[in-house]
């Protein structure tokens, strides 16, 4: 005669041993991640910390080749903002996208700003270019240029070249003062 299940049950479960407490000691573990996992924790790392350009790449409207770039911050005094328009400071520095694609002029353009404010570097000259020279091609550098100067915050104002310094394919930038350069004006011109 065959066994029922609870008999067969009771057979398989005679040499088991009750154990004398119901909780398990974890198991230490000691499992290093692998080298793969090593290494991409460095690279986002290294990319968290190295990128602290905040220029967005998304799509902007693009601009005519011939369209006039202007922009001033509300704190800019209209004589300031006249003058870099008519090119009456001295240019100090200029930075050459030609032929960039976006991803380095990006980098290259937040990374020429920073350091001309670090090195109070007040008045420069961008040359984006207009365009392919088909006239009826809108200009990306151009159009990325104009966005990208609005999102920089020493960025005071901007305005497009006159001729002789590349015309509507340049602009000129006015930089904010760094913190070290307000901080010595405060002192030379501190009344005691």
């Amino acid at each position: 005669m065959p066994l029922s299940d609870f008999d067969l049950f009771l057979t398989s479960m005679e040499d088991v041993v009750r154990l004398d407490h119901d909780t398990i000691q974890p198991i230490p573990h000691a499992a290093q991640p692998s080298l793969a996992q090593q290494e991409k924790r460095k690279s986002a790392e290294l990319d968290l910390n190295s990128d602290e350009n905040y220029l967005r790449s998304e799509l902007v409207e693009l601009l005519a080749p011939d369209a006039l770039l202007s922009y001033k911050n509300a704190g800019v005094q209209a004589g300031v903002f006249k003058n870099l328009r008519l090119a009456k400071y001295q240019l100090d520095a200029t930075l050459d996208l030609h032929g960039r694609t976006l991803k380095t002029a990006r980098h290259a353009l937040f990374e020429f700003i920073s350091d001309c404010q670090t090195r109070n570097i007040r008045v420069v000259l961008i040359r984006h270019g207009i365009g392919l020279k088909n006239k009826k091609t809108p200009g990306v550098l151009k159009s990325y240029t104009n966005k990208w100067l609005q999102e920089i915050d020493c960025v005071l104002a901007f305005h497009s070249a006159l001729r002789q310094h590349g015309g509507s394919g340049a602009t000129y930038v006015l930089i904010k003062k760094s913190d070290e350069k307000k901080s010595e004006n405060r002192e030379r011109h501190c009344k005691h």
